[in-house]
């Protein structure tokens, strides 16, 4: 019987929640998605399933998001009477699962809920009232899920497991890239000599750091067009409220819009030297523990990651012998380092990348399916299913997560 699953989501426009759709459905379930639309972002078909409007959000506004979720409780289970009764609702951060409590409330209760956190949000690492108060709700509305999902160990390590109160087994689920073809087991095309070209570093993805903007500009300008930065994807207006006056002034920096993961994901890298994987926008806190899609994405395609010292992205070059880790967060040494840069040095980085066997950094059909049979076990097993508990070590799809 093909699995039903319901997914609700903060953000339709997400490619990240895309890329879950696609996931499910090569793992063979059939999906209902369901979920807020941010402001500017018209309401689109994902995957030839059209969603279900719960509300409008706008970023940066997390009252205003409140506001939204509370209303969509209120009347999530008139919306979903025509929708048939699903075998799990995976809710996708915090404030999805009060709708995900309240729809399966709606379907009669004993439809498994998991729990998708994919980002720690600052505010549920306060210390103070609102801080406690958050992390207090996000226990309670978790306390019948059955699965938590994150992406990287440090979210674990540094959250889940020593402050968050959440008693769930955890499934690690990496932002690989998608890769359900025949290439999956194709390494990275070898790059051509450079003959003078100037190193070409490319940020791509969410792009929220105005920090890393600020360097990267900084760089551009400094190293006199030896370097050029270029930028795709989706810019966080709310955080780099001067990001189009940034990049029309830096005289080598490009902003090319956004793009299609996965398919376009070979051609904007195959562009690029090297990949940009810092990020400061929650330095110590979420930037430092998450491993972002880029991270994955870069390597597949044969960029060389650039990452910062102390972090879990760092932590995960180094283990592999991989990638340029900066000291720390001075401009000048990101300056030092291209200056130094030269072909060879560029050509031992590259190889030590292409080296890597392609499955690090891909999803294939194969998890997918071993993903959907881990959601289908929740579904038979609710009635009887004993209370999570917190694993010391949390089990990943895929067998060579961590192989340093």
């Amino acid at each position: 019987m093909t699995l039903h699953v319901l997914y609700l989501v903060h953000d339709l426009a997400d490619p990240a929640v895309r890329r879950r759709v696609l996931m499910l459905s090569a793992g063979g379930a059939r999906v209902t998605l369901a979920g807020f639309r941010r402001r500017d972002n018209a309401l689109a078909i994902v995957e030839g399933l059209r969603p279900m409007e719960l509300g409008v959000t706008a970023d940066g506004r997390f009252a205003q998001r409140l506001g939204a979720v509370g209303k969509a409780c209120l009347t999530v289970g008139r919306m979903l009477r025509r929708v048939e009764r699903p075998d799990v609702v995976i809710a996708r951060n915090l404030e999805m699962l009060a709708v995900a409590n309240r729809a399966v409330a709606a379907f009669g209760g004993e439809v498994p809920v998991v729990y998708e956190s994919l980002d720690i949000h600052r505010l549920l690492l306060r210390t103070d009232l609102v801080g406690r108060a958050l992390r207090e709700a996000e226990a309670r509305l978790a306390r019948k899920a059955k699965l938590l999902i994150t992406s990287s160990p440090a979210f674990v390590e540094n959250y889940f497991r020593p402050l968050s109160g959440l008693d769930l087994p955890v499934l690690l689920l990496q932002n690989q890239v998608l890769t359900l073809g025949d290439e999956a087991d194709v390494p990275p095309r070898a790059r051509q000599h450079r003959d003078g070209k100037p190193w070409r570093i490319g940020w791509f993805g969410a792009l929220r750091c105005s920090r890393s903007l600020a360097m990267l500009s900084t760089l551009s300008r400094a190293m006199g067009g030896r370097v050029e930065v270029v930028l795709r994807g989706r810019p966080a207006r709310s955080e780099l409220k001067d990001f189009d006056n940034v990049v029309a002034a830096a005289p080598f920096m490009t902003f090319e819009g956004s793009y299609r993961n996965p398919e376009d994901l070979p051609a904007i890298y195959a562009g690029v030297d090297f990949v940009w994987t810092i990020d400061f926008f929650e330095e110590g806190q979420n930037s430092s523990w998450l491993l972002p899609n880029r991270l994955y994405e870069g390597c597949r395609h044969g960029a060389v990651p650039i990452a910062m010292a102390g972090t879990e992205t760092a932590r995960f070059l180094e283990d592999r012998r991989i990638g340029l880790v900066l000291p720390d967060a001075d401009g000048s040494r990101l300056q030092e380092l291209f200056e130094g840069m030269h072909e060879e040095s560029y050509r031992h980085a590259f190889d030590a990348v292409a080296r890597q066997h392609p499955s690090l950094w891909t999803i294939r059909r194969s998890d997918c399916e071993a993903f959907v049979k881990r959601l289908a076990a929740l579904s038979t097993s609710t009635k009887d299913a004993p209370a999570g508990t917190l694993l010391s070590q949390p089990i990943a799809i895929k067998e060579d997560y961590h192989d340093g």
